[in-house]
């Protein structure tokens, strides 16, 4: 009785064994990993429909993944942006193909840099708010956040769109 026993639990107990091993093999090997969001306060700001959100990337994994788009219901467009030279003048332009971040290294969204730009807000945002934002990578994965804001006061025009002229 007690072989007939064990060989009913034999599967069982090694299909317990494989599955606990698969989740340890996913909790070794982590996807990007986001710190310090936050996103511009609109507060005092001349444009109000718009605003920006920063944060840091790191890759811990061996191959480059792209940040390749985010959404938040409280924008009518989120698109990912650069600076870049135009013409001799820096400018805000969308960053064709997302944003790298390389294998076993990091990507800094910050002002004057790459960042998220959130466009025809559906509200002011206040320091304190929070914004919901998703994330979206190359690797299909996502990450849900909700993201402080806070009051910025460097020169406004880094963040609104220049004028290009073409």
């Amino acid at each position: 009785m007690k072989t007939k026993l064990l060989l009913l639990l034999v599967p069982f107990l090694l299909g317990a064994c494989g599955s606990n091993a698969t989740q340890e093999a996913a909790v070794s090997t982590p996807g990007i990993l986001v710190e310090d969001a936050w996103v511009r306060a609109t507060t005092g700001a001349k444009d109000t429909t718009m605003t920006a959100a920063f944060l840091s990337l790191t890759n811990p994994g061996d191959t480059d993944v792209k940040l390749t788009s985010a959404t938040s219901p409280i924008a009518g467009t989120v698109q990912l942006h650069e600076m870049a030279m135009q013409d001799g003048k820096m400018v805000m332009r969308e960053k064709p193909g997302g944003i790298t971040v390389p294998a076993g290294s990091h990507a800094h969204l910050s002002p004057g840099g790459d960042h998220i730009m959130l466009m025809s807000l559906k509200q002011p945002l206040k320091p304190g708010d929070e914004v919901p934002l998703t994330l979206k990578f190359s690797d299909n994965t996502t990450h849900d956040l909700k993201v402080p804001v806070k009051a910025f006061t460097e020169e406004e025009e880094h963040y609104h769109p220049t004028p290009s002229t073409k």
